[in-house]
C-alpha cells in the first residue's frame, strides 16, 4: 500500500520548518529524520521513517507559500550559515554561490529540495 506524506506548506518558511514539517509528515508529532539536506536525502531513500522500498508520495499542498519562502531570502540565509560552518577549502564556491542568491540569480532552497525529491524519488513528489 503506498504511504501518502503530507506537508503543510503554509507552515514552512524557513529551511529549518521545513524539516520540523517533513520529520512529523513522515515520523508523526515530534518526528525527527536529521536537519540537513544529507539527511534528508537519507530520509527518501527509506529507512528513517519511509519505506525501503520507496512506495511513497508526498504531497505538498500549498507548495506555492513554500516556493516563496524558500525563495533567494531564505537562500542567502542559509548560505551565509554554510559559509561560516565549511571548511575552508569550500568557501570561495560557497561565497559565490552567497553572492548569486543576494542577486536574486542561481537555485533557491526550494530548488535543492525539488533537486533531492526528483533525484531520489521521481515522480513521488505532487505540488498542490
Amino acid at each position: 500500500m503506498t504511504m501518502i506524506y503530507v506537508l503543510d506548506g503554509t507552515r514552512i518558511h524557513t529551511l529549518e520548518d521545513f524539516w520540523l514539517v517533513m520529520g512529523e509528515a513522515v515520523n508523526g508529532p515530534g518526528g525527527y529524520f536529521g536537519r540537513n539536506l544529507d539527511a534528508f536525502n537519507d530520509c527518501l531513500r527509506g529507512g528513517y521513517g519511509t519505506p525501503d522500498d520507496g512506495d511513497f508520495v508526498v504531497e505538498w499542498h500549498d507548495h506555492a507559500d513554500s516556493r516563496r519562502a524558500l525563495g533567494y531570502a531564505e537562500t542567502a540565509r542559509q548560505l551565509e550559515i554554510r559559509l561560516r560552518r565549511c571548511h575552508p577549502t569550500n568557501r570561495p564556491s560557497v561565497a559565490e554561490q552567497l553572492a548569486a542568491a543576494r542577486a536574486g540569480e542561481g537555485p533557491t532552497v526550494f530548488d535543492w529540495l525539488i533537486e533531492i525529491f526528483e533525484d531520489q524519488v521521481p515522480g513521488a513528489l505532487k505540488l498542490r
